[in-house]
């Protein structure tokens, strides 16, 4: 079972930005090898956090509007939202550890 949520430019305001928990977003795409790389890395901060974090994933390619909105140029893309506002960025390939500490810096260690 996945533990991240589907994120699309449709639910993007009720699933991301009205949510009262924090939302990391994974802007990434099919055709994207370090994309593909940071799934398992992504799937397992998703388990590790949950009932902390909510983790979602976009696909950048069926959904244009969000990532355009919020300036994403390349990816891997991480976005970590916080009462609706972007309060940790990552691009590219990152460690769990790293991915892991922007995580606790911004959410606090529960």
């Amino acid at each position: 079972m996945s533990h991240e949520k589907n994120i699309t430019d449709g639910n993007f305001q009720s699933e991301v930005l009205e949510s009262n928990t924090p939302v990391l977003v994974d802007f990434w795409a099919e055709w994207c090898a370090p994309c593909r790389m940071l799934a398992p890395v992504i799937e397992r901060i998703a388990q590790v956090n949950e009932g902390k974090i909510i983790v979602g994933k976009m696909n950048v390619d069926d959904n244009p509007n969000a990532p355009q909105k919020y300036g994403i140029q390349g990816i891997p893309a991480l976005l970590l939202f916080k009462d609706g506002q972007v309060v940790q960025q990552i691009v590219g390939f990152q460690s769990q550890e790293n991915i892991q500490r922007l995580i606790d810096e911004t959410v606090g260690v529960a």
